[in-house]
């Protein structure tokens, strides 16, 4: 007596039409058509998550040395002035800080002089 998949592949192929949904023209009506597409997008999605991570970085950078320009200090100076007093504050929170609290952003490049 054979076995049929019938059940189980039917949910499998709802699973990857679901995931599908939006996509253009037959990738989100045919099965195997779906299925490269959302393999493919996995695939992006995988490296997207670490790409964001260098881009996030370089956006605090640029922030960073933004707000220096006032101070007449180059960023990479700056960090090194942070590094000689032994200030433990990573490029999000100095950028967070230029931005949104001048402020605490000048007492901090003041402390690192």
């Amino acid at each position: 007596m054979r076995v049929k998949t019938g059940t189980v592949r039917k949910a499998g192929h709802k699973k990857v039409l679901k995931a599908a949904k939006g996509f253009w023209m037959t990738r989100h009506k045919r099965y195997k058509v779906a299925h490269e597409a959302v393999m493919h997008a996995g695939k992006y999605a995988f490296v997207g998550r670490r790409l964001k991570k260098r881009d996030l970085r370089q956006v605090w950078i640029v922030r960073i040395n933004a707000a220096l320009k006032p101070f007449n200090i180059r960023y990479s100076a700056f960090i090194k002035m942070l590094k000689n007093r032994q200030i433990t504050l990573d490029r999000k929170i100095l950028a967070d800080l230029a931005v949104n609290h001048q402020e605490a952003f000048k007492a901090v490049v003041e402390s690192a002089k």
